[in-house]
């Protein structure tokens, strides 16, 4: 709760410079379990503005992670991002690439009927780097904290179908010397309906909001978005 009151705190005394945006994003997420350990996790979400209706964000995520015990869990991965644009009304006519490299640590906890996890997330990214008309040679490196607490609770399951609810938050901290003016990244609060279909598919839909202080320090973006998601767990 204190993230998301910092976050507000932040809107407030920025108003005039906040830029308010609507999003869908799309995901198809599948969990490959190799064995009771270890598991492959591979991601492809595309995001688009919805007024107008223009590309944002294409991603692709691969990692690997390993189920230290049931309350802990580590991963490792790689991520490929392409930026078309992060204004609707300005279309460049190229795409940005970054590449980033993540670490993380999962705990959870059961608190009465709701599921609790901690994610302490590690980001190296890459960003191609680039001016307002064309890409150009090299990369910025950057490095990104991430935190965010996420509770689930089931209030219906039989047999091989379930139906439960999701609320996260989540903040990001800018980090590296390329950093000057934007250490605070963003918040993201999230609420979601996620229905099991089979064990090995789910349905999610939700909606998030991220608050986004750009890299001048002074202007955000203001994100209201629309996340499908669709769950696939494969067994070997």
């Amino acid at each position: 709760m204190g993230i998301f009151l910092f976050s507000i705190g932040i809107s407030a005394q920025t108003e005039k410079n906040v830029d308010k945006q609507s999003l869908l994003w799309t995901r198809y997420y599948n969990q490959l379990e190799l064995n009771n350990k270890w598991s492959v996790h591979t991601e492809i979400d595309n995001r688009i503005f919805i007024n107008p209706v223009t590309q944002n964000t294409f991603v692709s995520r691969v990692q690997l992670r390993d189920k230290i015990t049931d309350k802990v869990e580590l991963g490792a991965g790689f991520a490929y991002f392409s930026v078309a644009t992060q204004d609707p009304e300005v279309k460049t006519g190229f795409h940005i690439p970054e590449y980033r490299l993540q670490q993380d640590a999962m705990v959870k906890q059961s608190l009465g009927k709701v599921n609790l996890t901690h994610r302490y997330l590690l980001e190296e990214r890459f960003v191609h780097n680039a001016s307002k008309i064309m890409l150009e040679d090299g990369t910025t490196f950057y490095l990104r904290f991430r935190y965010r607490i996420q509770g689930d609770y089931t209030f219906w399951k039989k047999e091989k179908q379930y139906l439960k609810g999701i609320l996260s938050d989540e903040i990001m901290i800018n980090g590296g010397n390329k950093i000057i003016k934007n250490t605070f990244d963003q918040n993201r609060v999230y609420a979601a309906v996620q229905v099991g279909v089979s064990p090995a598919v789910a349905l999610e839909l939700g909606y998030l909001n991220s608050f986004q202080e750009r890299a001048n320090g002074v202007d955000y973006f203001n994100r209201d978005i629309i996340r499908f998601s669709f769950i696939h767990k494969v067994k070997i």
